[in-house]
């Protein structure tokens, strides 16, 4: 947008600088190729508001809607024509029941007069943040006057019908294929391949309604567990990997029914192509890629997360570009589905796994620069302004975070046995499984009482100790945090050497109290927990925890302090005397140094079974929640059991501690030195394809699985990228030096695809070079998509939108690119649909030498 004075018919034009030689303008014609050529007047405004000068006016005018004039053509004509024309003579834009005759007129005459057969038509304007009020709604036009179109006959709407069904023939034809290429010979390998070890167990637990801990969220896991379902499994196979299906597993119908995502990501690639305004090769081109890629192909024929999680991507992607299109009427019913649609998928691509946090960056960075356009835009009220603002928060936060909570919601509702995902959680919200008997466990811990001791740190787990020793420091007895349970973490409140003696049988019952000095002995082996000025293993400037001694040797390092914090239940410490189980929060103070007892998320050595380590921490920091305690499990045949209602879990603090559980163990997958990973790969090897990996065992006998996308279609998509940059690198500085190759319109259409196609690169690529966790191939599987995404755009803006190429040097290229991803996909297509044999009888498929095919 810019602003201008009116211009007088006597004013000269201003000089302008042209790519080529070209003759000299009629004094009624306008260049709209000229650098500073001005657009459509939008409406006029003062320059300074403080005069009331009729010179100080200029028009504010949209300098993308420069265009070739007609003599004496009125400016709203042409405005008009470039809604009613198409992209390229292929693609269209909605119609209004306004009379256009002539703007179709004069967008006829424009394609008339064109000498190149390969030139474009005039462009919609499009982009982000293009709202407008031209062209007016179908209300406005009749506001004013206008008639409505007469009520076409039946046979004409039956043509109508004709042609929308003849433009939805490849669509119809590429799911076909989809559906061919996916399921075809989906069950020859009756063995669990890969993942399906993980995700197929989890599905099980859905059935059995056994809790369970994972990394990911739930959606997509209970999505498997639907398949179970409804396939008549009945969650009695455990899949240990490698395992041959027993008879009543129906693995072949939970295959087809999780491949079925995979089938929707081809007509999802065409409509995207389609919204995003693609011409009609580059539909194709886009299409093809998405359904002949051998790595999309191979990921969803099996019982994985990963075709769930590109189906949402896809979309998201798709309900964004709709929703684009639908920004020149806002707030009426199609752009409020659009926008809630994409909050939908946002919320559902981020319940599968958390990779969809990168595509959910994508829609926040289309929606801050849509929000910051129309600021800028001075005809809209601020009321208008603000109702934008209300529906973004509300379609794109509100409901994606309720998506997202409801389905932890229905995972907590479905999962209520106890499981081996327990400790995960906190001790009240276990207290409510079904098998798990804290609940009924004595309430108030006393002397002699055998107990467990959860960290309330999120990620914590329970205070263990094992007859292993350190092999740095004090060699002393280890003490770890673990999160599973056994035996040992099992401890016993047991009195100080010099306080009085206490008969745990018969005595008097002494309750366990704020300030209270104890030993805690550790069940298993008799020995003390203990502490001393020796640095802890990983936490050097914390001391390290151990166990010490016997029931007759210790020393008064062995002593500890209770503090009570507070109660979930009962509050503040002053409202309360005794310790329950489960609620109270609780610190042990180490009664020589000072130091509290803490586990965090350092995690220990090899020799330490990578568990987490305990400390001594020197600092007194009473907010740090990794040095508070719960007592979780108790037993003590002296007291009496105790009630369940009086134990509550509120859901919104299991959702955050779970949340917080993933985010800690999603961490702690690194690479592990002392092992060697063979399929693990890095992510700069990722998009010009170094490596593939073997899904499952690679005997000479049996069906194996090559995981390994379509190398012209990740070549082409990758160089595409680099393309790109130096593509925009070059019209920029030909912007600064006037000289303008675009045609109205189309500058602001190149910049949106770009910015979606390279945006969804960047966010869901540059994470992984800055994790520190373990990566593998398939991580790439949802950047590939943004990537495939630019190969389309550079295509169209290369070829088939070139003014200079004839159709039939267009269509040659087309069959070029076609041929080869199709050619190539039918060469590697054994590695998706399953090699038999020896791997070795596929000569010619090792393109590069790290391709470990065969060896």
């Amino acid at each position: 947008m810019s602003f201008r004075r009116p211009r007088s018919p006597s004013r000269p034009l201003p000089s302008t600088r042209s790519q080529s030689p070209s003759p000299p303008p009629t004094p009624d014609a306008e260049d709209p190729y000229a650098p500073r050529q001005p657009g459509l007047p939008l409406y006029t405004a003062r320059k300074n508001s403080h005069t009331k000068d009729r010179q100080d006016m200029v028009e504010v005018v949209d300098s993308s809607t420069a265009r070739r004039r007609v003599p004496g053509q009125s400016p709203a004509v042409l405005f008009d024509a470039s809604s009613a024309a198409g992209g390229d003579g292929q693609d269209t834009v909605d119609e209004y029941d306004a009379d256009v005759e002539g703007a179709q007129g004069f967008a006829r005459a424009r394609r008339d007069s064109k000498s190149d057969k390969g030139e474009k038509d005039v462009w919609p304007v499009s982009g982000i943040g293009m709202e407008g009020r031209i062209p007016e709604t179908r209300q406005e036009f009749l506001q004013k006057g206008g008639k409505a179109r007469a009520r076409r006959e039946p046979r004409a709407i039956g043509r109508e019908v004709v042609s929308d069904l003849r433009a939805q023939i490849p669509l119809i034809i590429y799911t076909i294929l989809s559906l061919c290429t996916r399921l075809y010979r989906i069950g020859a390998n009756n063995t669990v391949v890969w993942d399906e070890a993980h995700f197929g167990k989890f599905g099980a637990y859905y059935l059995n309604r056994t809790f369970y801990f994972d990394v990911h969220p739930p959606l997509g896991k209970m999505l498997v567990g639907l398949a179970g379902a409804l396939s008549g499994f009945n969650g009695s196979f455990d899949y240990p990997s490698g395992a041959v299906y027993p008879d009543h597993v129906p693995f072949h119908a939970m295959r087809i029914m999780l491949a079925l995502p995979g089938v929707a990501m081809v007509p999802l690639a065409w409509g995207t192509a389609v919204e995003l305004r693609m011409t009609k090769w580059g539909r194709h081109i886009v299409t093809l890629m998405v359904l002949t890629d051998l790595a999309w192909l191979a990921i969803s024929r099996f019982v994985l997360l990963d075709s769930l999680l590109l189906f949402f991507t896809f979309t998201t992607v798709y309900c964004l570009a709709c929703f684009n299109n639908q920004q020149r009427r806002p707030f009426e019913e199609d752009w409020w589905i659009w926008l809630t649609l994409t909050g939908i998928s946002i919320g559902c691509v981020c319940s599968v796994k958390w990779v969809g946090m990168f595509v959910t960056a994508l829609v926040g960075l289309y929606t801050v620069e849509d929000l910051w356009n129309k600021f800028g835009d001075l005809r809209m009220s601020y009321r208008t302004y603000a109702r934008h603002w209300i529906a973004r928060a509300l379609c794109l936060i509100v409901i994606p975070f309720f998506v997202y909570a409801l389905t932890f919601k229905i995972h907590f509702l479905i999962l209520n046995h106890s499981g081996p995902g327990d400790s995960q959680m906190s001790s009240l919200f276990q207290a409510h499984l079904h098998g798990n008997d804290f609940a009924q466990n004595p309430l108030e811990p006393a002397f002699g009482s055998r107990i467990t001791l959860k960290n309330m740190g999120y990620g914590g787990g329970l205070l263990h100790s094992h007859v292993q020793t350190y092999p740095v420091g004090s060699q002393q007895q280890q003490v770890t945090c673990y999160h599973y349970k056994d035996e040992n973490n099992d401890w016993v409140l047991t009195p100080t050497w010099e306080a009085d003696q206490i008969d745990l049988e018969n005595g008097e019952i002494v309750f366990l109290r704020h300030g209270d000095q104890l030993r805690l002995v550790h069940a298993s082996t008799g020995r003390n927990l203990h502490s001393h000025a020796i640095a802890a293993p990983v936490t050097k400037l914390a001391n390290e925890v151990s166990c010490y001694g016997n029931a007759t040797v210790g020393d008064s390092n062995d002593y500890w302090v209770v503090e009570v914090v507070d109660d979930f239940l009962r509050g503040a410490r002053h409202k309360f005397d005794r310790i329950h189980s489960l609620s109270t929060r609780l610190r042990f103070k180490h009664l020589n140094s000072g130091c509290y007892l803490r586990a965090a998320n350092a995690v220990l050595p090899q020799w330490g079974f990578k568990q987490v380590e305990v400390s001594c921490e020197k600092e007194n920091n009473p907010k740090d929640e990794h040095t508070y305690w719960n007592i979780e499990s108790h037993w003590n045949e002296r007291l009496p059991t105790g009630n369940q209602k009086l134990y509550r879990s509120p859901f919104f603090r299991d959702f955050w501690h779970l949340n917080v559980a993933m985010m800690t163990s999603n961490n702690a997958l690194v690479p592990d030195a002392d092992k060697e990973d063979t399929i693990a790969s890095k992510p700069f090897e990722w998009p010009f394809l170094w490596n593939g990996m073997r899904m499952n065992g690679w005997q000479d006998f049996g069906i194996k699985y090559y995981l390994i996308g379509n190398p012209v279609t990740w070549w082409l998509s990758s160089a595409s990228l680099i393309v790109w940059a130096f593509t925009l690198l070059w019209h920029l500085m030909r912007f600064q030096r006037k000289i303008n190759d675009f045609a109205p319109g189309e500058w602001n259409h190149f910049l949106y695809l770009s910015k979606i196609a390279f945006g969804g690169w960047f966010f869901h690529y540059f994470p992984f070079l800055i994790m520190g966790r373990v990566t593998y191939l398939h991580h790439y599987l949802p950047t590939l998509w943004f990537s495939v995404l630019m190969a389309g755009v550079l295509l169209d803006h290369f070829f088939f939108r070139s003014r200079r190429l004839t159709g039939r040097t267009k269509t040659l290229v087309f069959a070029i690119v076609a041929g080869a991803v199709v050619g190539t996909w039918w060469w590697f297509r054994a590695c998706a649909w399953g090699i038999h044999g020896p791997a070795s009888n596929l000569w010619g498929r090792k393109w590069r030498k790290t391709w470990n095919i065969y060896d």
